[in-house]
Order: structure tokens, then C-alpha cells, then sequence
């Protein structure tokens, strides 16, 4: 059985509903995507890398997690810090503002407990995800431990995934941005961008010159979104463009771009060939994104999931 560990930020995320109540649940980029992962396929091994607190937000968090059957051993726990916390508003076209308190967070310490054992574990993994957000939580003075453990799951012949995800507050300067995540394309195996980042942090504004920009660093399989248009990959020196099927119904679009990145890979932990890869992860976004909150009902969630591999087992069937 294949196994994937997701390294980042879980958060408390706080809900402003129209009537000022405030409604409370947890999300964090590579959190979402390990969830709908797990939940789209549930034959892989899931398993979340952090550091949260011993409050009683941390042992809901983790409660949480496990009930999305989730692996938590390396969930660590940080003796004095606590979650971060977010606020998340949304107007009348699903586009979301976000308020945070995150600077004192126990997953900026989540480096201090990686020690021989537990990178022994991370070495027997098949795949790693992490984000720029990931990478921008993590404090300054344990980035060297960091790529340095990177840099020995990816001998150890571990996947890397990245996915930029750049947020401007959470970095001193553009250029430091920029330098870090620079480090991570040259490290990784599968690059998950989206044009917007580009576009902000690199000034590059088409699919092609994303991909171009990730070859140069030696990335061998990329896939770049490009919005509700469409989906671009860059695999085996062939480059394709994918339409997706927009969504009328956009009630917000927080995670989209988290659960595309979890169905696609639990696609491709499946051996499932990319442009079908690319299609999951586009119902997993295009079904998120009708519903508020990063993790949207599960019942809701596996049916359209349900219904496109379905869809895509019977057009193999009658292609064979």
C-alpha cells in the first residue's frame, strides 16, 4: 500500500456567518489536500507532519484528523505553543479574506522534532508534500535542517511535491520568497503551481513560462493551474492543455486548489495516467467550491468523486 506524508499547518479556522456567529473548524493547505486525498482513495496511507499544542484545541485538532483517518504519529506536541487561528470572510462571489494570528504557532517548531528515528520514518515513505506556506511557517533558523532532511528523502527515492502557494505576509521580502522556493522546485519531483503565484512573485503571467521556469530547476512532472480555465502538464517532454468544465455554483473557493492537489495524487500513487489524474482533481475542486469551508461534508465530497470514477472506469473499459 502506498503511503504519502503531508508536511504543514493545520490552523483553528473561525467562520463569520452573515449573522455574525462565528462557526469553528480546522483546515491548512496541505492538510485540506491530505484530507480529500484520504478520502478519494482511501487505500493510501495518509499521514500528517506538524506540531500542535497539549490545549484542548490541539486534542480536538487531532481528534479531528484521526477521524478523517488520517495517520498522527507525527503530529507532535510542543509543551508551550499552541494552533494558529484565521478568520475567513467570504463575499457574494466565493472570493474569501482571511485574518490571521499565527505567529506564535507550534508548527513553526515542527523541524525541532525531527531526529534520526523519525526521518527514518519520513525515508519510507512513496511520496512528500509540502507548500510555500509550509515552507514560510517553518522558522528561519531550521530551513537548513529542513533541506537537509528533504534532501535525503529524495535519495532515499521518496517523491517530492511542492506546491508554491506563495502568501506575501508570511515572507520578509519577495526575494527571500523567491530564493526558497527556488530550492524546493530543484528538489522536487512533481511541481503543483498555480499561474497566480507566478504571476505575483515571479512575473511570469502564462502556463508556458511557469513550466519553463520548473524545467530549469529540474522538475520532471508539472502541473500548472491556470483558474477555472483550464489545467496545463509538462510530463515525459510532453506538454498538454486540459479544459475543465467550469462550476456555476461557486459558493467559495477556499481549498480548491488543496483538493485538486489531494485527488491528483492519490491518482497518481494509483498508478491513474495524468490527464484522468488531472479530471478527479478537477471534480474534487469543482465539488468544494459549491460548498463554504475548506472541508466540506464527506457525503458530498465521495459522491461526485464516486461518480467521476465511474465515469472514467467505463470509458477504460470501453476503450479496451
Amino acid at each position: 500500500m502506498k503511503k504519502i506524508l503531508f508536511l504543514g499547518e493545520c490552523m483553528v479556522e473561525l467562520r463569520l456567518s452573515t449573522s455574525n456567529a462565528l462557526s469553528q473548524s480546522f483546515a491548512g493547505d496541505v492538510y485540506n489536500s491530505a484530507v480529500y486525498l484520504k478520502r478519494a482513495f482511501p487505500n493510501v496511507h495518509t499521514s500528517f507532519v506538524t506540531a500542535i499544542g497539549s490545549d484542548a484545541l490541539s486534542n480536538n485538532m487531532q481528534h479531528t484528523v484521526t477521524l478523517e483517518q488520517i495517520e498522527t504519529q507525527m503530529m507532535f506536541v510542543h509543551p508551550d505553543k499552541a494552533p494558529g487561528i484565521y478568520l475567513i470572510e467570504t463575499d457574494d462571489e466565493g472570493e474569501r479574506s482571511f485574518t490571521y494570528w499565527r505567529n506564535d504557532s507550534a508548527a513553526k517548531k515542527v523541524m525541532d522534532f525531527i531526529g534520526e528515528a523519525e526521518q527514518a520514518t519520513l525515508e519510507k515513505a512513496d511520496m512528500f508534500m509540502f507548500s510555500g506556506i509550509s515552507l514560510a511557517v517553518i522558522e528561519e533558523n531550521s530551513r537548513d535542517k529542513f533541506w537537509t532532511v528533504l534532501q535525503s528523502l529524495k535519495d532515499a527515492g521518496v517523491q517530492i511535491v511542492f506546491d508554491p502557494n506563495y502568501r506575501p505576509k508570511l515572507w520578509d521580502s519577495p526575494a527571500k520568497a523567491k530564493e526558497q522556493f527556488d530550492k524546493a522546485f530543484a528538489l522536487s519531483d512533481i511541481a503543483l503551481p498555480g499561474i497566480e503565484d507566478f504571476e505575483v512573485l515571479y512575473d511570469l503571467n502564462s502556463a508556458e513560462q511557469v513550466i519553463k521556469h520548473c524545467l530549469s530547476l529540474g522538475v520532471s512532472e508539472i502541473i500548472v493551474k491556470n483558474g477555472p480555465q483550464s489545467v496545463f502538464s509538462f510530463v515525459d517532454s510532453k506538454q498538454e492543455e486540459h479544459t475543465i468544465i467550469s462550476v456555476d455554483n461557486v459558493v467559495d473557493t477556499t481549498s480548491a486548489g488543496d483538493a485538486f492537489n489531494g485527488a491528483y495524487l492519490g491518482s497518481r500513487l494509483n498508478d491513474i495516467n495524468i490527464a484522468d489524474s488531472i479530471k478527479l482533481g478537477a471534480t474534487a475542486a469543482g465539488t468544494v467550491i459549491q460548498h463554504k469551508g475548506a472541508i466540506i461534508p464527506k457525503q458530498n465530497f465521495n459522491h461526485a468523486m464516486t461518480e467521476k470514477m465511474t465515469e472514467l472506469n467505463n470509458k477504460r473499459q470501453d476503450n479496451v
